[in-house]
């Protein structure tokens, strides 16, 4: 009987270093730790959509496979580089992919459009590779494209190894991205690009179906992006999952004004496939909670004329287009607002030359920045200008004479 309580005891502490092992912040949580710091996720991130500010990150910069969620790079390459129309054929390097797939065969053809709703709603593997042949010509082409597109929206530790998120190995080395970067992407095919409405009504669709273009098979998508369903205000994402990535997602929900992006990395390893939904709506109930937009500055702003040395007048009068605007801040946040203009300017001064900002910062970064600049011109005092000058004088005292 002892033996059988001793080994009891061993069974029931292996399973919870098991458990601890897949979801390490388990006794966080399980001690009532509410703070968005206890999340599952290895990499995680809450990103403000409108101006891109990250309001909570967890390891943001630590690169991780990235599983499935590489598909919505894929599909906003394929939506802008392709046609809805464009005719795909599977090859034989496509149908070959392993699960998820849908299971198309070497020759078969579909449109682009259509391929796109496999891609982003069941995760068909096949259907990835596919559409990169037909945008790219063959994967590495593709690929080549997916890392160009990172670059250009600022990714610097993001590198595409597949278009379809299975893992893989380059001269670049592996497949990865960061929490931070991912969101950065999301951020881009959702508010930058120019085929973001197309992209979040593929990605927001619950169902679609569609047929080869013969007619002889008909395939049927179902969205797998519980958050749709499950937040108020979900409407984008993309989930995925891979031996060494984990469970992964990024999504975005829209409240109101409020657009928040979040970005999960290694959430959990199976069978633990709920924690990414627990993370994400920790961090979004923070996001939500915590942020507002607020109104920053003044439309008052005056400023003294500035002395012009060498000028036809001592000085210039100026003026700024600064004004009010929105920013999505923290309960305690305060942005901090600099001013920085020329006391003393040379001539000659044109009209409308820029002598200095107003600089608003948020955590030593600039959120916004107006420009100070002169309103009228002053040239540089000369022989042949003082005497041009006195002549419009002369004139303008002539025609009002006349005028009487």
């Amino acid at each position: 009987m002892n033996r059988l309580r001793k080994l009891s005891k061993q069974v029931i502490a292996g399973i919870l270093c098991m458990v601890l092992m897949q979801c390490p912040v388990f006794l966080l949580r399980a001690n009532g730790a509410e703070t968005p710091e206890s999340l599952y996720s290895m990499g995680a991130v809450l990103m403000d959509a409108d101006s891109g500010r990250v309001l909570f990150s967890k390891n943001a910069r630590e690169s991780y496979a990235m599983a499935s969620t590489t598909k919505i790079m894929t599909c906003i390459l394929a939506l802008e580089l392709g046609e809805d129309d464009q005719i795909v054929t599977f090859s034989d390097t496509a149908a070959a992919q392993p699960d998820v797939q849908m299971n198309a065969k070497a020759g078969e053809q579909y449109y682009l459009k259509d391929l796109l709703y496999s891609v982003m709603l069941e995760s068909h593997n096949d259907s990835a590779v596919a559409v990169a042949e037909a945008i790219g010509g063959d994967v590495e082409s593709f690929v080549k494209l997916m890392d160009k597109k990172a670059e250009a929206i600022g990714c610097t530790k993001t590198n595409f190894v597949t278009p379809n998120g299975l893992d893989g190995t380059d001269e670049s080395g592996d497949h990865c991205t960061t929490a931070e970067e991912l969101a950065m992407i999301l951020r881009y095919c959702i508010t930058i690009s120019s085929k973001a409405e197309e992209f979040i009504n593929i990605t927001g669709t619950s169902s679609y179906e569609f047929q080869e273009l013969n007619g002889k098979r008909y395939v049927s998508c179902n969205n797998h992006n519980a958050l749709l369903n499950s937040y108020e205000g979900a409407f984008t994402g993309k989930t995925g999952f891979t031996g060494k990535a984990g469970y992964c997602y990024t999504g975005a929900v829209k409240k109101g004004e409020k657009t928040m992006i979040i970005a999960l990395l290694g959430a959990g390893w199976y069978p633990h496939k709920t924690c990414k939904w627990k993370d994400a709506k920790k961090l979004l109930d923070y996001g939500f909670e915590n942020y507002d937009y607020q109104t920053i500055g003044t439309q008052n702003w005056e400023f003294p004329n500035i002395p012009v040395e060498g000028g036809m007048e001592e000085t210039v009068a100026v003026a700024t287009d600064a004004g009010t605007f929105s920013y999505l801040l923290g309960k305690d946040e305060t942005a901090r607002c600099k001013v920085e203009y020329a006391k003393v300017l040379q001539a000659p001064v044109a009209k409308n030359t820029v002598i200095g900002t107003i600089t608003y910062e948020l955590e030593g970064k600039i959120i916004e920045q107006f420009k100070i600049y002169t309103v009228e011109e002053n040239e540089k005092s000369t022989f042949w200008n003082v005497v041009k000058k006195w002549l419009r004088i002369i004139q303008d005292f002539v025609l009002n004479l006349i005028n009487k």
